[in-house]
């Protein structure tokens, strides 16, 4: 079988890009496989990509070529906002090849991408045939005419029935497929199958676990950054928090009030599995839906526990009082509830939690899972 995968890399590179490494290298010994990918750009080179993202000829000159070369069976798409755009998709099924559409994201029923303007949760796009309140509130780079351009493109090929011609929708979570099927877009529910994401391989520590509370990822509002320091400057447990972004000075300010908050900066990827396993638990406060939070997967893979808020991918994936715990978004109280009966519990159940944890990830998040049930899905046509 023959499989071309396509992604536009971000400027800064994120977890989708990571994912679409993953899971071509998951792929590359079971199928013949390619990858047709952009690049997006800032200044006058962005501005131009993202213009034309409507219909960008130049790439599906390029594209028209790469399917003539290999030829593929299934075409499986991750990102195409904005360097490649929707011509992929339509160009695709002219040549009558199997269209597979990861959505990461929710960049489809809304311009913000993340359900999320002013550190609040917006819904108001998901079923509104034009998004015109996003648009004036400028919810995609706090900028109107922009979030015009990428809501008159998602329109116009709704229009055009570009997004019915896709064969399968891949959602990570329930909780995601839901959100598309009650949105405007109407698409076939046959079409929405849900396959998470998966970890890295598990690496359980040895020994017994630290009695320190562990956060990690961008130190971005959307996070849920200051109810988490606030309900740790209220507990008195320890935090340890990793990560870079526009909080950090933020986070710096509690760190020297706080003796209980230290802040670790920036850490490789092996650094963040070895610090996960050896917490009490993960934290992980986002006050929005996320897509498939990468995180939570590498901490299930060593064992460890996570305190989540109760939203989105968080309130599928994580078990209230199984393989984690639970607290409402956006409120440090509730989240200070949650940590005290998480240090209240017993060493033996604390241990039960950790095994759930390690069992969730063997059950949905290995990578010999996610390869069979993407072949699953190719072999589906």
């Amino acid at each position: 079988m023959k499989i071309l995968t396509v992604h536009t890399f971000y400027q800064q590179k994120g977890g989708e890009d990571f994912v679409f490494d993953q899971e071509n290298a998951l792929l590359k010994s079971n199928v013949d496989i390619r990858s047709f990918t952009g690049q997006n750009a800032g200044g006058l080179k962005g501005a131009v990509l993202f213009f034309f993202s409507i219909w960008n000829s130049s790439v599906g000159t390029r594209f028209k070529n790469e399917l003539r070369s290999h030829n593929p069976d299934v075409v499986h798409i991750h990102n195409l906002h904005y360097a490649l755009g929707p011509i992929i998709i339509y160009l695709a099924k002219k040549a009558n090849k199997k269209v597979v559409v990861t959505l990461h994201n929710f960049r489809l029923i809304c311009p913000s991408g993340i359900l999320l303007h002013d550190g609040s949760l917006f819904l108001d796009s998901v079923k509104s045939d034009f998004p015109w309140k996003a648009v004036f509130k400028g919810v995609y780079r706090n900028s109107v005419l922009q979030t015009f351009w990428l809501a008159f493109v998602t329109w116009f090929h709704k229009q055009m029935g570009t997004w019915d011609l896709v064969d399968k929708y891949i959602l990570l979570t329930d909780a995601a497929r839901n959100l598309f099927l009650e949105s405007s877009l109407k698409i076939n529910p046959d079409k929405l199958i849900v396959k998470p994401n998966s970890g890295p391989p598990s690496t359980v520590a040895k020994g017994p676990r630290l009695p320190h509370f562990m956060f990690v990822g961008r130190l971005t509002e959307e996070k849920g950054i200051v109810a988490m320091l606030t309900a740790f400057e209220q507990t008195g447990s320890y935090l340890k928090i990793a990560g870079t972004g526009p909080l950090e000075n933020l986070v710096q300010d509690f760190c020297s009030r706080c003796r209980n908050i230290s802040y670790m900066g920036s850490l490789t990827k092996e650094e963040v599995l070895s610090e996960i396993s050896k917490c009490s638990a993960l934290i992980f406060p986002s006050i929005w839906f996320e897509g498939m939070p990468m995180t939570i997967i590498e901490a299930f893979s060593t064992g460890t526990p996570v305190l989540a808020s109760n939203l989105g991918a968080m309130s599928t994936m994580i078990q209230d009082g199984t393989n984690g715990m639970h607290f409402k978004p956006n409120d440090s109280g509730d989240l200070c509830k949650t940590i005290k009966r998480w240090n209240d519990l017993g060493n033996e159940e604390k241990a039960v939690i950790s095994k759930n944890a390690l069992d969730s990830y063997e059950a949905l998040y290995t990578p010999e899972i996610n390869r069979r049930k993407l072949l699953e899905i190719y072999n589906s046509f």
